[in-house]
């Protein structure tokens, strides 16, 4: 549903930015702590959902976005103070897919990594991407072993962890209009 100030509710699932670390100063801004790597192009969008899938997404218009000190500061329509500020510390922020910047070429959002295979440049299958890993110096795929039914009882897959940078990632193709994507690495099953 779309009102004259913007969505009320949330039409599709939220792919998550961010979370509320702290309110910032009297008048209702926040700091956020990003899970990406262009967080100001995020102020592009009129609104962000605050939230979680657990609690609820609500639809918040922005009133402005900047990068202050070491961190992103964000303010929202209709949180004028810090105890409305420090309400919101904890809560995730997010927005739909359809809703957020197109990444730059060979930029990436994690959610569109998430569920992809991953082989070296043999061939050889290492599993799916399950999560991702921020580090001071670059991103990590987490990459899980397919369970195939025919690990040891008991025995938990094998989980790499596989640095997100140019020398190991060779190729990204997210899957589009029916085919599947992949990425492929150079990286040897034993090492």
């Amino acid at each position: 549903m779309t009102d004259a100030a913007g969505p009320t509710e949330q039409a599709a699932p939220v792919i998550v930015l961010g979370r509320i670390t702290d309110a910032y100063g009297v008048r209702g801004w926040v700091r956020i702590h990003p899970f990406g790597d262009d967080p100001l192009e995020w102020g592009k969008m009129l609104h962000w959902w605050v939230g979680s899938e657990e609690s609820g997404w609500k639809v918040l218009p922005l009133a402005g976005c900047k990068w202050h000190g070491d961190g992103l500061v964000a303010q929202f329509v209709g949180v004028a103070d810090r105890s409305g500020a420090e309400a919101l510390k904890g809560a995730y922020i997010g927005a739909p897919r359809e809703e957020m910047p197109r990444p730059e070429p060979d930029a990436y959002y994690w959610n569109d990594l998430i569920g992809l295979p991953v082989q070296n440049l043999e061939g050889e299958s290492f599993g799916t991407v399950v999560g991702l890993l921020a580090t001071g110096a670059n991103d990590v795929l987490q990459v899980r072993e397919d369970d195939d039914g025919t690990a040891a009882p008991g025995k938990k897959p094998l989980e790499r962890l596989l640095p997100f940078v140019e020398q190991v990632v060779r190729e990204v193709i997210l899957p589009a209009k029916g085919a599947p994507g992949v990425i492929r690495v150079d990286w040897q099953k034993d090492w």
